[in-house]
């Protein structure tokens, strides 16, 4: 007998709050959580679900699981549109595996999931949940929350085939005049800090990785930061911050 749901049958589920985060634009977001801990996020609770006795006892975790959807990702979805494989960047942007052998975005139901450290509960107006090292664009639906329990979830011994460490950073530095225009912010020393790790994990198309001569963009925080890649005559490829400039308003 075959029990399962109807290809029509829709599941509907409703956000339990969104994210507001260090990156308001997805081009440069770490691939995975942690790897840039200097970006800060907050899960802003939005009703009926911002009841300060749903999170009562959360504080007790230094760590949570939030799953959540790809919102700015294409949806596969329908079953005569979607794609069985994918190209992970851990690859080269050139190798395909099955879609459920990878972390892409482009998923059926394009759900995520992520593991962010937990700062601070703010319930004073509502609820307010103060992230930490979270891999999430500004406007990201949150469906739900779990408490991190590393006594049932860390695994050591797993096996993790094409990923199985950290992927390598890149050295970086700035122009004197991205640090003077820091020098001039309150928050520059964190602002600093947030772009040398973001940049650090090389967040160019894997595919136009030999192209120095171009500057790229990433959106930080209410800055864009431009930089270009310099590959020595015998060394490592390093990132240069050429300008930090004011983010143009969205139109």
């Amino acid at each position: 007998m075959n029990d399962r749901p109807a290809s029509s049958e829709a599941l509907h589920l409703a956000p339990i709050g969104v994210i507001e985060s260090d990156f308001p634009d997805k081009f440069g977001i770490p691939r995975q959580p942690g790897l840039a801990p200097a970006a800060r996020a907050s899960l802003v609770m939005v009703p009926p679900y911002d009841e300060p006795l749903a999170v009562r006892g959360l504080n007790a975790f230094s760590h949570l699981w939030l799953t959540f959807v790809f919102h700015l990702s294409p949806g596969q979805s329908d079953p005569a549109h979607w794609t069985p494989l994918v190209r992970p960047p851990r690859l080269g942007g050139n190798a395909k595996v099955g879609v459920f052998a990878s972390r892409s975005t482009h998923r059926p139901n394009r759900l995520g999931l992520s593991l962010v450290e937990l700062v601070e509960i703010d319930t004073s107006d509502g609820v307010r949940l103060v992230l930490r090292g979270a891999d999430l664009v500004t406007g990201t639906p949150v469906l739900d929350i779990k408490p991190y329990l590393p006594w049932a979830e860390s695994r050591p011994e797993a096996r993790a085939d094409f990923a199985p460490a950290p992927p390598p950073t890149l050295a970086v530095n700035l122009s004197p005049e991205a640090e003077a225009m820091l020098a001039e912010r309150a928050d520059g020393d964190s602002l600093r800090e947030l772009i040398t790790q973001v940049l650090a994990q090389d967040p160019r198309p894997a595919y136009r990785r030999g192209a120095e001569a171009r500057v790229y963009g990433v959106r930080l925080r209410d800055v864009d930061v431009r930089f270009q890649a310099l590959q020595a005559a015998s060394g490592p490829t390093t990132l240069r911050v050429v300008e930090i400039v004011p983010a143009a308003a969205p139109a």
